[in-house]
């Protein structure tokens, strides 16, 4: 159960979230867990779509958005990010379980893919202190750099909603899939 109450419907989140509710039920179909637990807080709830919506918009494809979001997600153990990407990465970006399970251990099986994971675990696991070498890496595969930044980004966000959903150890409403062991 978790720790922080979420609003069980859009209609019982604060009055100034309900609106951003209602977008991302549009959007998504229903409204998730992580969404009405971030709901509590408007100005959170809306840092949170605003950084969302405007990498959604970036230069990352999504099947690659979806492969770092998973090797965060293994990184941080959080059982609630693993189990909405696996969904995700499966339904909407068209991973195959080969792939999932690569991302999850922090690699990719398509080449140019391969470097902007393994750079985002680099940048996680060093808190952003990476060499000369790692972003050459990325560079080399073929990453402006526009899109390294992204993958920046893509990590912080990532590390922002497992954070979020470890503290309030939210209630997982996708098919439940567990981290192997938090790094």
């Amino acid at each position: 159960m978790s720790r922080i109450e979420i609003p069980a419907t859009v209609e019982a989140a604060p009055a100034k979230s309900q609106a951003m509710l209602e977008a991302v039920k549009k959007m998504l179909g229903s409204v998730p867990n992580l969404f009405r637990l971030v709901s509590v807080s408007p100005a959170a709830l809306e840092g949170y779509l605003g950084l969302f919506g405007a990498l959604n918009k970036g230069a990352l494809p999504a099947p690659t958005r979806e492969r770092i979001a998973l090797a965060i997600a293994e990184i941080n153990g959080c059982d609630y990010c693993l189990s909405a990407h696996t969904y995700l990465g499966k339904n909407l970006a068209k991973l195959d379980d080969a792939e999932i399970t690569a991302n999850r251990s922090g690699f990719s099986n398509d080449p140019k893919a391969d470097a902007a994971v393994r750079f985002a675990v680099k940048v996680a696991k060093a808190h952003g202190h990476v060499s000369d070498e790692d972003v050459q890496a990325v560079k080399g595969a073929g990453y402006d750099d526009a899109q390294v930044i992204e993958i920046v980004q893509h990590v912080a966000l990532n590390v922002w909603t497992n954070y979020v959903n470890e503290v309030a150890k939210t209630d997982i409403d996708f098919p439940v899939i567990t981290a192997r062991k938090a790094a």
